[in-house]
Formats: C-alpha cells, sequence, structure tokens
C-alpha cells in the first residue's frame, strides 16, 4: 500500500505546525515539515546541502526540489508509518512538478488542506513567534516580507492547481486554534 499524503499549505503563521500537532495526536498521521526536515539537515555535521540551504532560507527563497523531495522520502521511508502531513509543501511550480516526477507514484496525495489567513494577521503571529523565542532565523519583518511575496506569487497557483483537481479543503485560520480544529477535525473524519 502506498503511503498517503495530505499537503498542508497556508502563508506563514496560518497555523500549520500548530494543527499538525493537534492532527498528528488525533488521527494519527506522521507530521513532516518541509522547512523542519531542511532546518535538521542544515544543522547536520558533514551535511552537503547544509551550507546551500542556509543560503536559501536566511534570504526567504524556496531549497531545489530534489533536496526537499528526498529529505520527505528518507523520513518517510524511515517512519514506517502509512498516512502523512507534509507541511509547508510543495511551495511553487517547481516543488509540483519535482514531486510529481520523484514522488507522486511512491505516495497516494488524499488532499490539500489550506488555512487562509490574512497577510495582517500572519505578519503579527510570526513576529509574536520570533519575539518569543522561536530561535528561526526568518520570523523577522524583512524575512516576512520576502516570505509572503513568495507565498503570494509561487503557492498561491499551487493551491489554484489542485482546486482545479477538486482537490482543495479550505479552512478559515483567523479564528483561535481550537475553532480551526474543529473545522480540521470534520475534513479528517470524512476519511475513514
Amino acid at each position: 500500500m502506498l503511503p498517503e499524503v495530505v499537503f498542508v499549505l497556508g502563508a506563514p503563521g496560518a497555523g500549520k505546525g500548530t494543527q499538525c500537532s493537534l492532527i498528528s495526536k488525533e488521527f494519527g498521521f506522521v507530521h513532516l515539515s518541509a522547512g523542519d526536515l531542511l532546518r535538521e539537515e542544515r544543522q547536520r555535521p558533514g551535511s552537503e546541502y547544509g551550507e546551500m540551504i542556509e543560503e536559501k532560507i536566511r534570504n526567504g527563497e524556496i531549497v531545489p526540489v530534489e533536496v526537499t523531495c528526498s529529505l520527505i522520502h528518507n523520513a518517510i521511508q524511515k517512519s514506517g508509518k502509512t498516512r502523512f502531513l507534509i507541511d509547508g509543501f510543495p511551495r511553487n511550480k517547481n516543488n509540483l512538478e519535482g514531486w510529481e516526477r520523484v514522488m507522486a507514484d511512491k505516495t497516494k496525495l488524499l488532499f490539500v488542506l489550506f488555512f487562509e489567513c490574512s497577510r495582517d494577521i500572519c505578519t503579527e503571529r510570526c513576529l509574536n513567534r520570533g519575539a518569543a523565542g522561536s530561535g528561526r532565523s526568518d520570523d523577522n519583518l524583512e524575512s516576512l516580507k520576502k516570505r509572503f511575496n513568495t507565498y503570494l506569487n509561487d503557492t498561491m497557483p499551487i493551491i489554484n492547481h489542485y482546486d482545479e483537481q477538486g482537490l482543495v479543503r479550505r479552512v478559515n485560520a483567523e479564528v483561535s486554534p481550537e475553532e480551526v480544529f474543529n473545522d480540521v477535525k470534520k475534513i479528517f473524519k470524512g476519511l475513514d
């Protein structure tokens, strides 16, 4: 049986990480964050990709898709589980094409979970997260501007691509995490 995958997308600060951990607890999906996998790889001693990843993240740019896909694929294989949330991927057309080239026949895409949230709310959340010591080099106004533009220009077309296939499940992410999760639960309960 192919591993089943849900892509989790939304602007920086829309609450993807928070919701993914709730979904993991309640529905037994393994949460794989493309960003976390890249940050871990960056810190791994002797990583051939570390320096390049660091530079891309700092500049709000996107890491080459082959690298991200291979990190995701390794994590899926290592976990020994069958259902995965892939958070923050695919972020652009190149990611999408890379995934379809490398991973589409190795996984089954269930749907895309899309958290909708305004730029102002997202920016405020990220700045608060940075101030609270998230330790993320990209939770600052300068990086956030770049990340938001990348999101609007590159990620929104991906949402539209999957929307045309009827695969997008939209959730209003501007309310409290509990309210968001109530909507999310309805979507996941429909799976079984």
